[in-house]
């Protein structure tokens, strides 16, 4: 099985981070990884930032796959920026709903993203491969586990190429959730994404909010290292490390890292993985 391996940048707002992050990926580079995705803010608030930086990413010479989210969008501005990414050989898209920004009532012309997928699919047809999101602890505003899947069979119906997750950390729900997929009939490839910790009480702040839970010991564990950022640096390493490891043993068909925009602890769980 040929697996894919693939990192997570957003756009930089200052030129600080535009240095950063073209340190971060000189260093991931080496790595050789399947692509670099770049994210897209809520309600395509970083709708140039996001080509600005796939675009100087491809032209560096290395493969980059932009997100593309529908809430916010139009068909006439999908269009264009697919067309950008044509002209420029971009060849994988990442397309998602994405959130609808606090105070924005109207999500646009694309309520979903299976509307999307089939969007760029009239558009484009075979010219990209097409990734979206799945979710292995289930879409937080999803009714039902069932809806959810259902909601994602759909994605893949549209001609979604493949799937990367939400991350998590407890990897019985990933193994669960492809068993279902693959109960319902759904083929593609789900990567398993993959987040490593750095900072844990940001992490438990964010995981709160999308739906991802840390393991009950997980969580306890850190907590009772307070302000020692080298104990949770090293603890955070091996629990991620050790979900990887799982993952790959159980036949995840490759690893997508949440990097931040930093390349220290990927690089790590890389090394350690023997990758």
């Amino acid at each position: 099985m040929q697996r894919t391996f693939s990192f997570e940048f957003f756009p930089p707002q200052t030129p600080e981070g535009v240095d950063k992050l073209r340190a971060t990926r000189r260093q991931l580079a080496q790595l050789n990884p399947a692509f670099f995705s770049v994210t897209f803010g809520a309600g395509g608030s970083t709708r140039d930032r996001t080509l600005e930086t796939v675009l100087e990413i491809h032209s560096e010479g290395l493969p980059a796959a932009p997100h593309l989210s529908c809430i916010g969008s139009t068909r006439d501005n999908v269009r264009a920026i697919l067309e950008r990414y044509q002209e420029a050989g971009i060849r994988r898209i990442v397309a998602l709903r994405g959130d609808l920004p606090s105070g924005m009532a109207d999500p646009g012309e694309f309520r979903y993203a299976n509307e999307l997928v089939a969007f760029i699919r009239e558009e484009t047809g075979d010219w990209f491969h097409i990734e979206v999101a799945a979710y292995p602890e289930y879409h937080p505003q999803a009714r039902s586990p069932r809806e959810d899947l259902l909601n994602f069979k759909r994605k893949v119906d549209a001609g979604a190429d493949g799937a990367i997750t939400q991350y998590f950390y407890n990897a019985d729900a990933y193994e669960h959730f492809v068993d279902e997929c693959q109960a319902l009939g759904i083929a593609v490839p789900i990567v398993p994404g993959i987040m490593p910790i750095a900072n844990f009480s940001k992490i438990a702040r964010f995981s709160d909010t999308c739906g991802a839970e840390i393991p009950r010991w997980i969580r306890r564990k850190f907590e009772s290292f307070g302000d020692d950022t080298a104990s949770v640096r090293a603890f955070g390493l091996d629990v991620v490390t050790e979900l990887c490891q799982r993952l790959l043993a159980g036949g995840a068909p490759g690893l997508h890292f949440y990097t931040l925009n930093q390349a220290g602890l990927s690089t790590t769980i890389w090394q350690r993985l023997g990758l």
